[in-house]
């Protein structure tokens, strides 16, 4: 593929132009009039290769980074981690998967700013190593979302109900499943602006938790130094020893789920040179402060033993909650519900979101229906957002099967996938490097440079697939069918999956001499329209018809 696209490179207009194609405008904007600078802007804010808008700025970004996805996985999810494993259990499940977590954005840091077209990774899957293995990364992906989503709806719906239970369950997710669906269609500026509100609200929240747990432990609430009893009595590490360990590194994947998700993120941002390495700096506040931080103070304000974790009719609750009991203010509850409620509205639009682009992008690049890839006026990918939001009515199977059981089946599958994708992502970052080096390539070509490579990538990638294999075992003993299929069936599934797409469509594995390292380049918006301007229209639509041209030739040549 690269071979060919090499010899029709020198076709290519300059590198600050090339990566630019713009969007046809309105016949009646068609002149030799001098092109204004409002107009040449919106003409470069569609992405013409995917047709999303990039109107997503860095402050948007950053914040999606720090605190976009924290949702019920993080504030109710921690409480079953916290029953199985013990909060040290929950301490070295969150620091090791942060490890991982870290290790993964390093690498993808450094693919997605040197290459932040539409697709992220999933498109760089197809070109750093196979079509087939870009088709397994992506599906596995959208599980990831698909499951995330279902949860957080589970949770809504349960939150609600606990309030009034006068709307049935299925009442309250058909009001929200199309508040949300509006929502979406209004494009990624709405999106981005109250993703950056709410999850600014998500850290107050955090903030002041951590503020009563220390007054709480410390015995200023009701005059009883709590400290770390909870580490003696019922134990740091509960009553499952390491099984309980175990047990807690699926559930922790889970909650770092969409760490990643910048990436995806980097083709609807202006200038991604600028803030997907803005972001991944934020992702180690994030790990320290979020995810450690809740670890620790969830650990030291309730028991791992409390009944009201997981009640006996299959309820989940958040361990902020039976903490505020704890403390005696009874009414507090309803104030963690409400924060937990805002934590969900945040992940329920962010997961619509990131689960969107992945079904458009497949579907751009013929992995999924070709209407998927359809994207209107605005950026939206109208049929890919039905989609993903409709996958959400997963969650109402708690209405059978019990909030707290529904939640574990959903856990385990999005926290395989995890573990499946990032895998996948550290895999791409040392076969990336490695065409650098045989085509000669300096890495002053990259905009961003990951941290001790190529140790942090070979970690990354070496502990996402062993914890990917064990994370079930304790399904062994004593065996249940049930919880080992749902540990184990997606590693099959896309064993068999790389093996019939790779031989329905004959696709093979890219040598490194023959990965294309130029195609997708973007320079930042920003820069381009500061050194670049268009005298007149003619010269703006001579650049898009050279450019279309240019694109249809790299297709076809990936085809």
């Amino acid at each position: 593929m690269s071979i060919i696209a090499e010899e029709v490179s020198d076709t290519k207009p300059p590198p600050a132009l090339s990566s630019f194609a713009s969007v046809h405008l309105p016949e009646s904007m068609q002149s030799s009039k001098p092109l204004h600078s409002d107009v040449q802007s919106d003409a470069l804010q569609i992405d013409p290769k995917s047709g999303v808008k990039r109107g997503l700025k860095n402050r948007h970004l950053s914040m999606m980074a720090l605190a976009g996805i924290i949702g019920p996985g993080l504030l109710v999810g921690a409480g079953g981690a916290l029953a199985k494993g013990g909060p040290a259990s929950i301490i070295i499940g969150f620091g090791v998967v942060g490890i991982i977590a870290y290790s993964v954005m390093q690498s993808l840091g450094e693919l997605t700013t040197i290459f932040p077209d539409g697709g992220a990774f999933l498109q760089l899957a197809d070109r750093m190593v196979d079509r087939a293995f870009g088709f397994v990364v992506g599906w596995n992906y959208f599980i990831v979302w698909a499951a995330v989503l279902a949860n957080e709806y589970n949770v809504i719906t349960s939150v609600l109900v606990f309030w009034s239970d006068k709307v049935p369950q299925w009442g309250y997710f058909l009001i929200f499943w199309f508040a949300f669906l509006a929502f979406q269609m209004l494009g990624v500026e709405s999106f981005g602006e109250a993703e950056f509100w709410l999850a600014l609200v998500k850290i107050l929240g955090l903030v002041a938790y951590f503020i009563f747990s220390i007054v709480y432990v410390s015995g200023g609430v009701n005059g009883d130094a709590v400290g770390f009893r909870y580490w003696n009595n019922p134990g740091a590490f509960g009553e499952h020893g390491f099984r309980g360990v175990a047990s807690v590194f699926i559930f922790c994947a889970t909650f770092y789920a969409g760490i990643e998700s910048v990436s995806v993120a980097a083709t609807e941002t202006r200038n991604p040179q600028k803030a997907v390495p803005s972001a991944i700096r934020q992702v180690v506040w994030r790990i320290l402060f979020v995810y450690l931080g809740s670890a620790f103070f969830f650990g030291l304000t309730c028991p791992a033993n409390a009944p009201g974790l997981v009640a006996q009719d299959g309820a989940l609750q958040s361990p902020m909650t039976i903490a505020i009991q704890h403390a005696g203010w009874t009414g507090g509850v309803h104030l963690i519900n409400s924060f937990i409620l805002v934590t969900c509205l945040s992940a329920v639009n962010s997961s619509i979101y990131i689960g969107s682009r992945t079904v458009l992008y497949m579907a751009q690049n013929k992995k999924a229906f070709k209407f998927l890839g359809y994207t209107n006026s605005r950026g939206v990918p109208v049929f890919a957002v039905i989609l993903i939001n409709a996958v959400g009515a997963i969650s109402m199977m708690n209405v059978s099967t019990g909030a707290s059981k529904a939640y574990s089946y959903i856990v385990n599958l999005s926290g395989v996938s995890t573990f499946i994708v990032w895998a996948a992502i550290s895999f791409m970052h040392l076969r990336f490097r490695r065409a650098m080096r045989v085509q000669n390539r300096s890495l002053d070509e990259l905009p961003f440079k990951s941290l001790l490579f190529p140790w942090i990538a070979i970690f990354g990638f070496v502990l996402s697939v062993f914890l990917a294999l064990v994370q079930g075992w304790t399904t062994f003993s004593p065996f249940d069918t049930g919880d080992f299929v749902d540990a184990y069936i997606l590693i099959p599934v896309s064993l068999v999956g790389y093996i019939i797409y790779k031989f329905v469509y004959r696709t093979r594995f890219w040598r490194a001499r023959e990965i294309d390292l130029d195609i997708g380049r973007r320079q930042d918006l920003d820069s381009f329209s500061s050194i670049i301007s268009f005298e007149t229209q003619d010269d703006l639509n001579q650049e898009v018809a050279q450019e279309d041209a240019n694109y249809s030739v790299e297709k076809q040549q990936q085809a």
